[in-house]
């Protein structure tokens, strides 16, 4: 299989995958709409706004990452990672279920660890792939440096460490749960967050 085939699955599967995610936002239908009753409407389906946020973000993360491993980084495709991504889209194309639920659920724990749950299954999946890239005697990869490889890795395993942490804080609070995973999810978008994980990934580096 040319890498090309599988950059493009990958394109349509995360266009379908975050398109779907927009559906679960319905339009409040009232039968006597007022100012009032349509800002008290919209303020009940906020948290539907937030796991679309959430989502939305994560995907788009991901996507970009998937890209470069797949296309950029690897210089070969074989049976082997083409079974890997098939399972990494298989946990990407359950976000719109977890996404809702969550946003159904937002007050509720298991809201919030199926939907941490999701995020550890694809940001693991995504980890795997890279590794195997990175292992791999016949598929070949682009030459880095130590710190470049930390910090994908770290990229990579950020929002999988937020929804670990997410999982345990929602014994506690899920408001607090919440915020932590939103941290975690966000984090790859910030423009500082690359001059901030380079600073530790030479830290990990200098270290070894």
């Amino acid at each position: 299989m040319k890498q090309s085939r599988l950059d493009a699955l990958a394109d349509g599967i995360f266009a379908i995958v975050m398109t779907i995610l927009v559906f679960d936002i319905k339009v409040p239908h009232l039968e006597a709409p007022t100012e009032g009753a349509l800002i008290a409407s919209l303020q009940g389906i906020y948290p539907l706004f937030l796991s679309y946020l959430l989502s939305f973000s994560l995907l788009f993360t991901y996507w970009r990452a998937h890209h470069f491993i797949v296309s950029v980084y690897a210089k070969g495709v074989d049976l082997k990672l083409t079974n890997i991504n098939a399972l990494f889209f298989f946990f990407v194309a359950l976000v719109p279920f977890s996404s809702n639920f969550l946003g159904a659920y937002s007050s509720f724990q298991t809201g919030v660890v199926v939907f941490a749950a999701n995020v550890i299954l694809i940001g693991t999946t995504l980890y795997y792939m890279r590794r195997y890239v990175d292992e791999s005697v016949t598929l070949g990869h682009q030459e880095i440096t130590r710190t470049e490889e930390n910090h994908a890795y770290l990229r990579i395993l950020f929002p999988v460490f937020s929804a670990y942490g997410a999982i345990f804080l929602s014994f506690i609070s899920t408001s607090l749960a919440l915020v932590f995973l939103t941290i975690g999810i966000i984090y790859n978008l910030l423009p500082s967050s690359t001059s901030f994980t380079n600073r530790i990934t030479e830290r990990i580096t200098n270290r070894k």
